[in-house]
């Protein structure tokens, strides 16, 4: 195995920490651990007397427990805790997946959902979302890329980094296809519950059949990513057994006060939930002013749920426009040439609650250069 540079974590690694106005965070606004705490009578204290020593392999009983209840049809021994969304990636991967494989991946996408599987030997094939159509997906396109190889179709719902996300009825399509084609659906599901409108959330893949996977985590959703918690829900019971048998060769099991506190979070998801979509909710109509202030120099397409969007920069390269805005006005915005040189788009988050003084540097940035 042999893995390229993560193009994304590279650039974060360059300006995350020097930038005074990160504008492209993919995650919803975190809180003090106190006020974590503070939600649930007496969690404090439980918390300072936590016994430090190994967790189970398979995760906290009562996390998996809290897990479950964000599906319809998945039971607590159905779901795998693991380090991360990245680690869930990385394990599935080289389960799922030998030399010679091919997997079919939603783009644009987080590099590691096609990077993992092409250091295996696995051939890719990028199932592209329409720019022309707000990101919009064609079953038909992927239908004719299916092979009798094809083991894997990967998808981001709500997406990263356009913010797309279909009809219920092409969730349940795409089931029936993993039915009749025999492929396993791997669904990148760490924005869920973060719909504008809430009777537009896609039930969990998982949850649509015993094929799938679902993946989620609480960075982005919950806005809690020093925990370092994410999960693996499958009713394939098999699927389950090779992944947990895997995690042996990872993180073998995960930081008991990580699992404390997730659990406490979901337990208390509604509160957390509401607080971030609030944020979401007053952010994007401060971006929908600016970018129709600014329509001759990017085109909008505004997402339907998660905290990220993807504009595209009508004039002059993306690349060139980033590097000068953060170097200037101290503001980072991700080139969308890190998910494929053809994106003239940059990615932008919303999910934060300084992203008014962020924009405030965007647009004095505008004005000068006009």
């Amino acid at each position: 195995m042999k893995l390229r540079s993560f193009k994304l974590e590279r650039y974060f690694a360059k300006y995350e920490f020097s930038a005074p106005y990160l504008m492209c965070s993919s995650d919803c606004e975190s809180m003090r651990l106190q006020d974590l705490l503070a939600l649930e009578a007496g969690a404090a204290e439980r918390f300072e007397s936590l016994w430090l020593g190994y967790t189970p392999s398979l995760g906290d009983p009562e996390l998996r427990r809290t897990i479950a209840g964000l599906y319809e049809t998945v039971s607590p021994d159905q779901v795998l805790v693991h380090s991360g969304a990245e680690e869930a990636i990385f394990n599935f991967m080289n389960v799922a997946l030998s030399a010679g494989d091919h997997i079919i991946v939603h783009a644009p996408y987080y590099q590691s959902l096609g990077e993992v599987a092409h250091s295996i030997g696995a051939e890719i094939t990028e199932w592209r979302g329409d720019p022309e159509r707000a990101w919009e997906l064609d079953l038909e396109a992927l239908k004719s890329a299916l092979t009798s190889r094809t083991k894997v179709v990967v998808v981001n719902f709500p997406h990263n980094p356009t913010g797309f996300l279909p009809a219920p009825e092409f969730a349940r399509d795409l089931s029936s296809l993993s039915e009749k084609h025999g492929f396993t659906i791997f669904s990148d599901e760490v924005y869920r519950g973060l719909e504008l409108d809430p009777s537009n959330r896609l039930p969990g893949f998982a949850d649509l059949s015993d094929r799938a996977i679902s993946i989620g985590v609480m960075s982005k959703t919950y806005g809690l990513a020093g925990l370092r918690i994410g999960w693996l829900a499958t009713r394939n019971d098999r699927l389950f057994r090779e992944l947990a048998a895997f995690k042996d060769y990872t993180t073998i099991c995960n930081s008991a006060p990580s699992e404390f506190l997730a659990a406490l979070a979901l337990r208390h998801a509604e509160v957390i939930v509401e607080r971030n979509l609030q944020i979401i909710g007053r952010n994007l109509k401060l971006l929908d002013r600016f970018f129709g202030s600014h329509g001759e120099l990017f085109h909008w397409d505004r997402p339907k749920a998660g905290s990220i969007a993807f504009p595209a920069l009508l004039r002059g390269a993306v690349d060139e426009f980033c590097a000068e805005l953060v170097e200037k006005a101290g503001v980072m915005l991700l080139p969308g040439t890190i998910y494929g040189n053809e994106y003239n788009s940059f990615r932008i988050g919303f999910g934060r609650k300084n992203l008014p003084e962020g924009l405030e540097k965007l647009e004095g940035y505008m004005r000068a250069v006009r």
